[in-house]
């Protein structure tokens, strides 16, 4: 059984739908990503899988449960957590404030401590930092925050939306980097939306194509990486 799987999801914005009947699915340990152009639907995926861009029509299932119609708070409870695009980190709250409110829902204090030392291990300039508002952090560092905040919710499956988004080329490698050591040695499962298609199927295990709100090709990563209609319209080739 998938960890998420997403059935049939139809998703609108007033009378324009923007996902058609897509389906897709997320093996526990799996990084999966989803690759398209912009305005494919990549992040109203992502935000229809979290239940704040409502579905119309079809499920979505976490570990076999239907969590379609759960409020986003709920969701998060149940163990689906987002770094979503652009960051959104409080720019007046320190690094460990911003990593406190990713663990606002839970109430293991012992807990919360150990995942906040084993963050800061992970993004040792996160440490260095950890007094600093976040506002003050370059784009990378605040990426990393932001990722960090998501992981504070010890996720089951985390979910990131473009975390290569402007940052200079040599954080891009950093990033991805980081992504699957948080899957090797966290044993996270991830889904990853991205704009950076090269990078995103060098490190995931498999993926799908997005276009005008439909599924066009589904493949393991290697397959997708080879593939001449993917090479020519997503990797520059």
């Amino acid at each position: 059984m998938a960890l998420l799987k997403l059935d049939k999801i139809s998703t609108y914005y007033g009378n324009i739908q923007a996902l058609r009947e897509i389906s897709l699915s997320v093996e526990e340990g799996e990084i999966v990503t989803l690759i398209g152009a912009n305005g494919a639907g990549k992040t109203t995926t992502l935000m229809s899988i979290c239940g704040i861009t409502p579905v119309r029509s079809g499920t979505v299932t976490l570990d076999g449960e239907d969590v379609t119609r759960l409020s986003p708070n709920k969701i998060v409870e149940k163990g689906i957590a987002q770094a979503p695009e652009g960051r959104r980190i409080f720019p007046q709250l320190t690094v460990t404030e911003n990593l406190d409110m990713g663990a606002f829902l839970r109430k293991d204090k012992d807990g919360i401590k150990a995942d906040l030392e084993e963050v800061f291990e992970l993004f040792p300039r996160l440490a260095e930092r950890r007094h600093q508002p976040g506002g003050t952090l370059s784009g990378g560092e605040q990426q990393m925050l932001a990722i960090s905040r998501a992981m504070m919710q010890r996720p089951r499956i985390l979910l990131l939306d473009e975390p290569s988004l402007g940052l200079a080329p040599i954080f891009v490698q950093h990033i991805f980097e980081i992504i699957k050591k948080i899957n090797q040695e966290r044993k996270t499962t991830i889904f990853l939306v991205e704009q950076n298609a090269h990078m995103a199927l060098k490190i995931a295990d498999k993926g799908y194509v997005l276009q005008n709100g439909k599924i066009k090709i589904e493949d393991t990563a290697e397959n997708l990486l080879a593939n001449e209609e993917v090479r020519k319209a997503y990797l520059g080739i």
